[in-house]
């Protein structure tokens, strides 16, 4: 069409779709494209406002790499991540949050008891529950991908000073679904703000600070996988998580556990925890698919 004009031209972006488009992309596309015109018009965006935001997406791309997810990062503080967690969470299972940009691939098995904290000097976390479906029987043979953040806030991936999966492990639950392993209690953080995220959350007058948590991904045969973070009821960020991944029902308590009470059998560490600990009950409910 020669005669485009600012009020016609989503239209004319649909007729140029082509007849055999898939469906779903016909659908999202054009969503997407009308929402994206409407937002332009809408603020009369300028030619600068225009190339900031080209010079952003560069930027963001020349920043990932594939330790460091900047555009999973923008879309986690953006609300995205989260908006699509809920929008396809199952209100009978244990919520869904996000997956966050420092997952890694290719977990070292980690026993039923056994331990993530290696070496690390700080208090003993034992962390335990059962893997469930949504009538409250065991799903024997359950896996978890299991990360979080050493004692200095910082995953695996953003510390040179730390293995690679420091602090990760893949269990898989034995007939009665219940998962155990030992750990240090993960700190509250800043997402990485030295980038063109970083600029967005200062120019919108936001902190990057995270809450405390533990990270898991549960998958079983015949159910929905899932992808979800546990959070503690007492950490000062609960209500301004700045990628908005908090739930009610992903929120536990650590309980004070006294010198002498640590389990004498079942544990990497079994026999050799001598003070107190903090202990950590929380079951995850997976939906059948």
């Amino acid at each position: 069409m020669r005669n485009v004009t600012k009020e016609s031209i989503t239209d004319v972006f649909m007729g140029y779709l082509g007849d055999d488009v898939n469906p779903r992309l016909r659908e999202v596309m054009g969503s997407l494209v009308k929402h994206l015109h409407d937002f332009a018009r809408e603020v009369n965006l300028t030619h600068e406002e225009w190339n900031t935001g080209i010079a952003f997406l560069e930027r963001a791309g020349e920043i990932s790499d594939a330790e460091r997810h900047e555009f999973v990062l923008l879309s986690d503080v953006l609300g995205l991540s989260s908006l699509v967690d809920m929008l396809h969470s199952t209100p009978e299972g244990t919520s869904s949050s996000v997956l966050g940009p420092f997952h890694i691939s290719g977990s070292p098995p980690l026993a039923v008891g056994g331990d993530m904290r290696k070496g690390f000097d700080a208090p003993v976390l034992l962390v335990e529950g059962t893997v469930k479906d949504t009538n409250g029987k065991p799903i024997p043979g359950a896996t978890l991908d299991i990360w979080q953040t050493a004692p200095n806030g910082l995953y695996s991936s953003q510390d040179p000073d730390q293995d690679t999966y420091s602090f990760h492990g893949f269990q898989t639950v034995g007939a009665d679904g219940r998962y155990a392993f030992t750990t240090v209690r993960p700190v509250e953080y800043t997402v990485p703000s030295d980038g063109p995220v970083g600029d967005i959350l200062r120019a919108c007058g936001r902190h990057p600070w995270r809450p405390s948590h533990l990270h898991y991904i549960a998958e079983a045969d015949g159910f929905k996988p899932l992808v979800t973070e546990v959070f503690p009821e007492d950490d000062p960020y609960l209500d301004q998580d700045t990628v908005f991944g908090v739930r009610d029902d992903l929120v536990m308590s650590y309980q004070q556990m006294p010198a002498g009470s640590f389990p004498e059998t079942g544990f990497d560490l079994s026999g050799h925890v001598e003070g107190d600990y903090l202990k950590v009950t929380f079951d995850l409910v997976l939906v059948a698919k």
